[in-house]
């Protein structure tokens, strides 16, 4: 376009000629009203060329997830980022929030606060009261919310995304059931049990445990709450009790802990040993064929799968179904398949 017609866009618009050719050539960084202006000023001229559609509003999403500093929600941060990134700017603007899970009802009052300035909501969230409220409200106000991750069973919710917690949890007792040979109990540590995800597991695994090594006495479930030091705690003093561990499944965070504590005990790489994710600290432990397997959630595909329903559902009303749209396949990884 010669430099003539590009002062005169800019003049009729009262902008500079860098702010016109970012809009007409759609390079970002304009604000919608400056771009509205230079698109109005271009066809009062009648430029002859194909000009930008009108500028839209960026979605308005926000992301609600965990501050518990576990390496799967520090992939869930940087996945989400990486699909907004891929869509654009001028589709969606992603705004995140880490909230922590023993805080509730500080989380239900910023999904309220949200809700009134957001075009839809993604929330990872524990079973509360205060929780159901807030995604009712959210509901009233029209704004569609997802869970992630672990779901919020009678929530008023679009749908859920995430693996079948309670499949996992059988595929887990299925594997040990396989893999211990040698005498001994199974002990399970647990994370947070108002995470409904861990509830699951814990059930899934007990059921099939139960179905197929009946003969296996299985501990009283540890509760380590995601924390460390209770988690080191609790398990020090169930070995303490008994050496005779055959195996140990941990449905959360603390594996670099839950390996130490084994390894002082001699068990570590002797005991069928099941854990979630794939990340450093199992993926060194798989190689070094001291776990025996890592279910992975797969963090990636939760991010691109809620952005993409949530946009769906926005831009042309899609209803997707409360699972099966939302479904992730689960991985399994062992050290013959570990990267």
């Amino acid at each position: 376009m010669k430099k003539l017609t590009l002062e005169m866009v800019a003049k009729i618009a009262g902008v500079g000629i860098a702010t016109v050719d970012r809009v007409l050539n759609e390079r970002g960084g304009v604000s919608p009203e400056t771009t509205r202006k230079v698109l109005k000023a271009a066809r009062e001229l009648g430029l002859k060329r194909l000009l930008p559609e009108e500028y839209r509003h960026p979605w308005q999403i926000e992301v609600f997830l965990s501050n518990n500093g576990s390496s799967f929600f520090q992939q869930l941060v940087r996945y989400f980022s990486e699909v907004a990134g891929e869509l654009g700017y001028r589709r969606i603007t992603l705004h995140k929030t880490l909230a922590a899970e023993s805080q509730p009802e500080k989380l239900a009052q910023s999904i309220i606060a949200r809700s009134a300035t957001r075009d839809g909501i993604i929330v990872f969230g524990h079973d509360y009261p205060p929780i159901y409220r807030a995604l009712a409200l959210c509901r009233k106000r029209g704004v569609p919310v997802i869970t992630i991750v672990t779901d919020l069973p009678d929530a008023d919710r679009l749908c859920h995304v995430g693996i079948d917690q309670y499949q996992a949890g059988r595929t887990a007792g299925l594997l040990m059931s396989k893999v211990v040979h040698q005498p001994g109990d199974i002990v399970m540590v647990s994370g947070r049990f108002d995470y409904w995800a861990h509830r699951q597991r814990i059930a899934g695994f007990r059921e099939v445990m139960m179905q197929r090594a009946p003969q296996r006495h299985l501990r009283e479930v540890l509760f380590g709450l995601d924390q460390r030091d209770t988690i080191r705690t609790l398990l020090e003093s169930s070995l303490a009790q008994s050496q005779h561990v055959a195996g140990l499944y941990n449905t959360g965070m603390g594996n670099s802990d839950i390996s130490e504590t084994l390894r002082a005990h001699h068990l570590l790489g002797r005991c069928g040993y099941i854990t979630h994710e794939l990340y450093s600290v199992t993926r060194q432990l798989l190689r070094h064929d001291e776990l025996a397997f890592a279910l992975d959630q797969n963090a990636q595909q939760h991010a691109r799968l809620a952005i993409e329903l949530l946009l769906r559902h926005l831009e042309s009303g899609y209803q997707p179904d409360t699972y099966q749209d939302g479904k992730v396949a689960l991985r399994l990884f062992t050290a013959e398949n570990v990267e």
